[in-house]
């Protein structure tokens, strides 16, 4: 699979050694990304929730509050809501200028990413955090919400934690099929 832009590839000489196209350093790039979230998912999913868990039910609830707040700085907000908007672009350029094959991996490895992290964040994790972040810590049944939040959010992280690595994993074939790389 070729495209009409190519990068030039410089050796650790200082010399020319070839060219890539531009598709595959945007696969890449998606691929590793996609890992990239994957990764921030899995750290809540396998120690951050069970290390709030472990601590006085008022004071988890606290620090998820705090975290659901602090999530929106920059450098999270640039690769969280900048990738959808990738994945999204590179989809509709594989279905208007890719042969059908090939936009068919490109198009299921980005739906799968929107859907899995995207969409779930937004129908399921979200509302959840909406619902704590009106939680008074030290109410009766905080400690019941608390328990409920963390069961219903992690298992909905995990979903999303499964979309970025099966993203991860389609946009990989697809480097291959296309250019034999990674």
């Amino acid at each position: 699979m070729s495209s009409s832009l190519k990068i030039l590839v410089v050796g650790a000489n200082g010399a020319a050694v070839g060219h890539v196209s531009w598709m595959l350093v945007v696969s890449m790039l998606l691929a590793f990304a996609a890992t990239l979230m994957g990764g921030v998912f899995y750290a809540f999913s396998s120690f951050v929730m069970t290390a709030l868990s472990n601590i006085e039910s008022s004071e988890g609830i606290k620090a998820m509050q705090q975290v659901n707040i602090d999530v929106f700085c920059w450098s999270f907000s640039l690769l969280f809501f900048g990738l959808p908007v990738v994945f999204l672009g590179f989809a509709i350029y594989a279905f208007i200028y890719l042969p059908v094959v090939v936009a068919a991996i490109f198009i299921a490895g980005s739906m799968v990413y929107l859907m899995g992290s995207l969409l779930v964040m937004a129908v399921a994790n979200v509302p959840l955090n909406n619902r704590l972040a009106r939680l008074d810590p030290e109410a009766d049944n905080a400690c019941e919400v608390w328990q409920a939040y963390q069961v219903k959010w992690t298992g909905w992280n995990h979903v999303r934690v499964v979309a970025c690595l099966g993203s991860s994993l389609i946009y990989f074939i697809a480097c291959y099929v296309c250019w034999g790389y990674p």
